[in-house]
């Protein structure tokens, strides 16, 4: 089952799988229409998401199911921990998760990440503060971290 929600970065596509656990949330460029979500999980989904861009969601609660390798599962639980309107850089993510020499592979995993938004890879950077390594483009990834640091009340994104 999929949905398209219009979100102000674009079009959310978002899919579930036959156990109705969201597995894929990407933005897309194309100008779609919405569609109305068909099961519980793609309405909590789009909800969820709705708070989010109103700022008034900082965590998300949704049945999740993102295949992938053990590895690939760790670096996304390690991505759910980065706080709100908060950037680490993929240096600091490696050291967060005791593999210092695992930078290239955890940037990897990163960019194989599925949830957009829900899985906060946007909040991970480069080590000189470049936006680097966003699959939605840097302007979107931008836009997520400027939206996030308002929200905080931080002002400007805290990078690093």
């Amino acid at each position: 089952m999929e949905c398209y929600y219009k979100s102000p970065i674009g079009i959310v596509h978002i899919i579930a799988d036959n156990e109705d656990r969201i597995s894929r949330i990407a933005v897309l460029d194309d100008e779609l229409d919405e569609t109305a979500p068909a099961t519980p999980a793609l309405q909590m989904a789009v909800e969820q998401l709705k708070e989010y861009f109103a700022g008034k969601r900082v965590n998300f609660d949704l049945p999740l199911q993102q295949p992938g390798s053990a590895f690939q599962q760790r670096v996304w639980q390690q991505l759910m921990a980065i706080k709100y309107g908060t950037t680490i850089t993929y240096t600091q993510q490696s050291k967060l998760m005791n593999d210092p020499l695992a930078v290239r592979a955890i940037a990897a995993a990163n960019g194989k990440n599925n949830l957009w938004i829900v899985v906060p890879c946007h909040r991970v950077i480069g080590s000189d503060g470049s936006l680097t390594g966003y699959a939605g483009g840097v302007w979107r990834k931008r836009w997520l971290i400027d939206h996030e640091a308002k929200v905080a009340g931080v002002g400007q994104a805290t990078l690093f």
